[in-house]
């Protein structure tokens, strides 16, 4: 079998197509037949050892974490997957994986697939799907007819947002790039501002203001936001850590693998109501072009690249 691996931390010049052999199946994990897998932005800061803590020094280190594809083989102990289903799914950011012909997961981290939804579509939400669900529902709190702002409504994790927020009869505000304006209005977003808005002008109109990319300032977000209301953050950063176990509104996160919200987000994606744009789709002998040039102009390009086993 072959996948996308590294030998040490770094940049795009790491990563390597090579033969692997899958391990051995634990009693709760299975073996899935990739058929999509897609890129997120944290693929390349953990190749470089952002996450290091976690992930250790063994090498080599696979690459990829979302995926689409048919289960090959499941463990003694896993009761809701069997052998053939389609499924979309995760892997624990210490294993990854997912940009190979094969790759092990744990069955928490995976759910059948919708009949209604390609392998590619599907492979485009696990991490962005789950990680907007629990923002919004599991640690902000919300609620039917709340106002919500989404700071970088376009990218995964914002375009997320706000279809699950809209789905939930909430309002939806946001943030993008000046260019993009049109393209926010279209889904929903109103009103829609530039990265450097004036926060004075939306003093205390959101009960939520999930900040999904990181050029929002914690000031201008507590301006925004109504008394009583929460401000999310999906970068766990060592200062927004901290800033979360102080008194206060502010709260930042880290997605978990939680079956029912991978079940919720691929039902909504399974309905039409969540969905993401596919930039780019290409075959596994020519992925690691198509990441660095990815990685090295993330701005140009919006929407998911997707890479399938050829």
């Amino acid at each position: 079998m072959k996948r996308i691996q590294y030998h040490q931390y770094g940049g795009p010049e790491v990563m390597r197509l090579e033969e692997f052999e899958p391990a051995p199946l634990s009693p709760d994990e299975v073996l899935v037949r990739v058929r999509a897998a897609a890129a997120n932005p944290m693929d390349f800061g953990i190749r470089g050892g952002r996450m290091k803590h976690v992930t250790g020094r063994r090498f080599p280190r696979a690459m990829g974490y979302d995926f689409a594809g048919v289960v090959e083989a499941v463990g003694d102990r896993v009761t809701r997957l069997s052998v053939g289903d389609e499924v979309l799914g995760g892997t624990p950011i210490k294993w990854a994986g997912a940009f190979a012909e094969v790759v092990v997961a744990q069955e928490k981290g995976v759910v059948k697939k919708p009949g209604t939804l390609s392998f590619e579509d599907a492979a485009a939400i696990p991490t962005v799907g789950i990680t907007a669900l629990q923002a919004l529902i599991t640690k902000g709190k919300l609620q039917p007819g709340q106002a919500v702002f989404v700071h970088s409504c376009l990218g995964g994790v914002g375009r997320s947002a706000v279809q699950i927020a809209l789905a939930h009869q909430a309002t939806v505000a946001g943030s993008c790039r000046d260019t993009a304006k049109s393209e926010a209005r279209d889904l929903g977003i109103d009103p829609v501002v530039d990265f450097g808005f004036d926060p004075a002008s939306l003093t205390r109109r959101f009960d939520l203001v999930l900040v999904a990319a990181g050029t929002l300032p914690v000031k201008a977000a507590r301006t925004i936001l109504k008394p009583g209301g929460r401000i999310i953050s999906i970068l766990p950063t060592p200062l927004n850590l901290v800033r979360s176990v102080l008194p206060g509104r502010f709260h930042a996160m880290i997605a978990r693998p939680v079956t029912k919200d991978l079940e919720e987000v691929a039902r909504a994606a399974g309905q039409g109501t969540l969905r993401l744009p596919i930039a780019r789709t290409v075959p596994l002998s020519q992925a690691i072009p198509a990441l660095t040039e990815l990685e090295q102009n993330s701005t140009e390009r919006r929407g998911k690249l997707i890479i399938t086993p050829g």
